[in-house]
């Protein structure tokens, strides 16, 4: 989760980039950050708090140097302060680390150091590493041989970059953990993802585990566990660094938000037909015809996951879905006849790597929807189904949760042919989702509510069906960046306990949408909220006249029962973000959170 980047060119230019890396890896942790510069010697410096504490520590510093590393934290072991902050480096100060991930056995090791006189300067799991490498120095090995002996004594995740004093090159290394190289003209990265470095080059090698690569002022070879060149392909990312940008709003979250009527037609792009009523998903030919579908996922994607298994069971397929970091501990039972689809923004997520990799090692075939082409659940895989949403910054997952609904409607397509006119329904309702969304964008009144509700205790999200995983998700994007007490709730659920918290402080947002079975029962549930008071806030197409018995009414368009909920999400989303303004929280650093949690 935390993020690095390194570089390797112009020793007057190096401290700059590796700032601007850092800015924009913000994402992946924000609670220290620190540099360390090489060529003879080495210089460090970091802080604990955001990355402007450290930029105004280096103010005056004079940092120069061909080769350096930097590290944005998330912590793990130790709070943020200035000693457990990244660079680490060894007793005299010769080698320099950072690293991503948790080394699992470091207490065994930290006690092992420890008993030959090594004195620790933090709490971290992290320093052992340069003090593993130094020892290899003194045995005699060159830099290289040293970080590989180290890294060899390392159980669990790890993506390292390492500086040695006196040597111009970088050395790096990763293990679950992602790391990608940039080639640029003259210049080298390495980074924990593309945008640290996009604003250079948009050329990149991305690396597999147990890889090593040496990067120098003659370029970069990456070699394998044993020493042997790998021979690696330079990909071109396709989006420019201006679409990291905000674009003029005031938070990546709003900008990323109002983006979601083009992400949306690039997931859709190729894939949709109207004229013929086809969903046509290339990517997916030579998948089977499975007898069950299992998602894994966390977080936001395990959202969309519980959407997708439920439009697969309604298309009669058997479908579940699984919490990644429990089913990589206690899996469900699998044969080669089943699917296990590994849902992941990213596809860096360690639970769901975990949980994929079981799954393949029982025998199921394995499938990743993921918004990073060449990520590691992507090449992982023996499936990819990319959702195309683009780059998405602020923390709180909003564009890519859209761009993943839209993704699980194709592949529940894919997975229950039933020929043309069976799908032409499905085909005007997909095509139809952008300016959906775009007409909730330009007409929500989600600010308005919210300033109703600023001094509430605490906030209740209720849906079924296919509305109960956007609850769940409307409830875990409030409580990421309002700080607020927020739950989401299968509408049914509510009698059975949770009615003993609703007062007239605790509004509540029902998701109803279509008339259905499921839409008049959640109507029940409106209706015994009120009863006690509580506000109610509707967010609905207006098939089931729900409105009549709310409080507030937050409109969507009709847009047929599988996309319905997905517009009522949007209204969701922006109903965390303005009461967020209104709070003056950090909407897009949320406290406690980063991007992409590549730790179990």
């Amino acid at each position: 989760m935390c993020g690095i980047i390194g570089y390797v060119g112009d020793a007057d230019e190096t401290l700059s980039i590796l700032l601007d890396g850092l800015s924009n890896l913000e994402y992946r942790g924000y609670d220290s950050a620190g540099v360390a510069v090489g060529g003879e010697g080495l210089r460090v410096e970091k802080r604990a708090g955001q990355l402007d504490t450290l930029e105004s520590a280096l103010a005056d510093a004079s940092f120069a140097g061909p080769v350096g590393i930097a590290h944005t934290r998330w912590s793990t072991h130790g709070p943020p302060t200035d000693a457990n902050a990244h660079p680490h480096t060894d007793e005299t100060g010769q080698v320099a680390v950072v690293h991503n991930g948790i080394v699992e056995n470091y207490r065994e090791l930290r006690d092992e150091l420890e008993a030959d006189g090594v004195t620790f300067a933090s709490e971290t799991d992290t320093e052992v590493v340069p003090h593993l490498i130094a020892r290899e120095l003194r045995a005699g090995r060159d830099p290289e041989a040293a970080v590989r002996a180290a890294t060899e004594r390392l159980a669990g995740s790890y993506a390292l970059a390492v500086v040695v004093a006196g040597t111009d090159a970088i050395f790096a290394v990763r293990h679950d953990s992602p790391l990608v190289l940039g080639v640029g003209e003259g210049e080298s990265f390495v980074a924990s993802d593309v945008p640290a470095f996009l604003e250079r080059t948009r050329d990149v090698v991305y690396l597999d585990d147990d890889e090593f690569v040496r990067l120098d002022d003659s370029g970069w070879t990456v070699t394998d566990a044993d020493g042997a060149v790998v021979e690696k392909d330079v990909r071109t990312v396709e989006w420019e660094a201006e679409q990291t940008g905000k674009s003029g709003y005031a938070h990546y979250m709003l900008k990323e938000i109002h983006e979601q009527p083009v992400s949306l037609r690039q997931c859709l792009s190729g894939r949709v037909d109207e004229l013929d009523g086809r969903i046509t998903v290339e990517e997916l030919d030579d998948l089977g015809d499975p007898e069950t579908v299992q998602f894994v996922a966390c977080g936001t994607s395990y959202h969309a996951a519980l959407y997708g298994a439920q439009l697969l069971r309604a298309a009669g397929v058997s479908s579940n879905a699984y919490y990644a970091h429990e089913y990589a501990t206690a899996p469900a039972p699998v044969s080669g006849d089943d699917l296990v689809v590994g849902v992941t923004q990213s596809g860096e997520t360690a639970d769901t790597l975990s949980a994929l990799r079981e799954a393949s090692r029982r025998g199921a075939e394995t499938l990743a929807l993921t918004n990073v082409v060449g990520s590691t659940a992507a090449r992982e895989s023996d499936h990819v189904l990319y959702i195309r949403a683009g780059p998405e910054i602020g923390v709180a997952a909003t564009k890519t949760f859209s761009s993943q609904l839209v993704g699980l409607n194709l592949l529940t397509a894919r997975l229950t042919d039933r020929g043309v006119e069976r799908r032409r329904d499905l085909v005007d309702d997909l095509r139809g989702v952008p300016n959906a969304v775009q007409a909730v964008l330009d007409e929500s009144e989600a600010a308005a509510v919210v300033d109703e509700y600023v001094d509430a205790d605490a906030f209740f999200f209720l849906g079924r069906g296919l509305d109960y995983p956007v609850a769940l998700e409307g409830a875990l994007k409030f409580k990421e960046i309002t700080y607020e007490h927020a739950e989401g709730f299968a509408a049914g659920e509510l009698k059975h306990g949770p009615l003993a918290l609703v007062t007239q402080d605790t509004p509540v947002f029902a998701v109803v949408t279509g008339d259905g079975d499921a839409a008049r029962k959640t109507i029940g549930n409106v209706k015994e909220v009120e009863a006690r008071d509580a506000p109610v806030v509707v967010v609905t197409d207006g098939v089931a006249e729900a409105g009549r018995y709310a409080d507030h009414v937050l409109e969507v368009p009709e847009a047929g029962r599988r996309l319905a909920p997905l517009l009522a999400n949007v209204q969701l989303q922006l109903v965390a973000y303005h009461m967020a303004a209104r709070l003056d929280r950090e909407i897009d650093k949320p406290r406690n959170l980063a991007k992409s949690v590549t730790v179990e």
